[in-house]
């Protein structure tokens, strides 16, 4: 069977993120108060609808408690609405709610009624973007937790050539590489390392660590 959705409010993040569930095989219900929106969304999509979120009978009729996930992903311009909406979701019996907030005192508030997670994705964004452009080798980030993420970075130039064995990069510098995405016949592969095999030019690093440590190794290969 497969997994279930409701994303609430269509803007450029709820979209996009509608749009990212559906086309891993979620059936996504998404909703929004814009008409225009919703015809949007209806093109990939399982089913989208328009209605007041805030609205309980009108929530209660989408059932969220039947579906694996509920977002509500209203913009910061309505905060009151967002705020209501994720408390209705919880009241309602949604197994797991991720709220949008704009700010800190909007994400505490989130949490006091009921979010299980809060998501800031303007900020998250910035961040992301800054380490790209201090560390120009990471490609990407993803937080696990506060204190671990997992990045993509090039393999930096003195790299290549050696093997993950004579690297000793948990030791020397604590990141672990978890995977390589190398380039085979212009297609992307995606593999788990081989510590004897030795990297190649158009290899991806994929590394869990500490921000710190994925920093500090991706400064030290800077040209």
């Amino acid at each position: 069977m497969k997994k279930q959705a409701i994303v609430i409010g269509l803007g450029q993040f709820g979209m996009s993120l509608a749009r990212a569930l559906s086309s891993r095989g979620i059936e996504v219900l998404a909703v929004d108060r814009r008409t225009e929106l919703v015809k949007q969304a209806a093109s990939f999509a399982a089913e989208a609808v328009s209605f007041n979120a805030t609205d309980e009978a009108a929530l209660g009729n989408a059932a969220p408690a039947q579906r694996d996930l509920a977002v509500c992903a209203i913009g910061p311009e309505s905060r009151d609405s967002s705020i209501i909406c994720t408390a209705l979701l919880r009241q309602l019996g949604a197994p797991h709610v991720i709220a949008r907030a704009a700010d800190a005192v909007h994400e505490r508030i989130l949490h006091l009624v009921g979010a299980h997670e809060v998501v800031n994705p303007d900020r998250e964004f910035g961040e992301r973007l800054a380490r790209r452009v201090l560390y120009r080798g990471i490609i990407d980030g993803l937080p696990l937790g506060e204190d671990l993420s997992v990045t993509e970075l090039h393999a930096p130039a003195d790299f290549v050539g050696r093997t993950l064995i004579e690297l000793a990069l948990p030791k020397r510098f604590g990141v672990m590489v978890v995977a390589i995405r190398r380039l085979a016949e212009g297609h992307g592969t995606v593999m788990l390392p081989n510590p004897t095999d030795p990297l190649r030019p158009d290899d991806i690093l994929v590394v869990v660590s500490s921000p710190q440590a994925v920093e500090r190794l991706a400064n030290r290969t800077r040209t």
